[in-house]
């Protein structure tokens, strides 16, 4: 089996590597589309929404087809403010608007639901029992995220975004571990 991935941005590009080796051992990473031979799995970043849509898919598409060894066209990306219905319907009336076909291979949809931030603050183990920084202890207060599905989980008052919130969320909650975590080097998380 071979599997490509278009993912939405830099931090997908780091950890779903790490996350593919754990889920499926047997798959090898290559670095050039062309390669794909047998269980092999090919990572792309997007470069963020909507270029990954609207630039990157139809590319994915043609190597995909060029190559004509891969199984799945998986797409990862994020729902923004939107919800997963609503992404899935874009990214499915995009294809068909623009007439994008794959050959021998199957595209799978995968909306992180709100942000990949968001799927990270899923992690109960990594949540403080006893918080004490006065930042985190209001992130709680809001929301607590060890109880409750973060997807469900709005937005702070002085936040204007889903991801904007659940980042500082995630950043505040790792750091009650002495964990730094950015988008550019997610370390730990991996």
């Amino acid at each position: 089996m071979n599997l490509y991935f278009l993912v939405e941005g830099k931090t997908e590009s780091k950890l779903y590597p790490k996350w593919l080796k754990h889920l499926i051992p047997e798959l090898s990473r290559i670095y050039a589309p062309g390669d794909a031979d047998k269980n092999n799995d090919f990572l792309i970043s997007g470069g963020g929404f909507p270029h990954l849509l609207y630039r990157r898919l139809p590319d994915s598409i043609d190597d995909v087809n060029g190559s004509a060894n891969y199984d799945y066209l998986v797409l990862c990306l994020d729902a923004d403010e939107q919800s997963v219905t609503e992404r899935l319907e874009e990214v499915n009336q995009f294809v068909h608007n623009e007439g994008l076909t794959l050959n021998n291979c199957e595209l799978k949809i995968i909306v992180q639901n709100r942000c990949i931030e968001t799927w990270l603050l899923g992690n109960r183990i990594v949540y403080p029992r006893q918080p004490v920084t006065p930042e985190f202890i209001e992130y709680a207060k809001f929301y607590n995220v060890s109880i409750n599905d973060p997807e469900l989980m709005g937005i702070a008052p002085n936040f204007d975004t889903h991801a904007q919130f659940h980042l500082d969320y995630l950043k505040a909650m790792l750091l009650e571990r002495n964990i730094r975590y950015t988008k550019n080097h997610p370390r730990e998380v991996v």
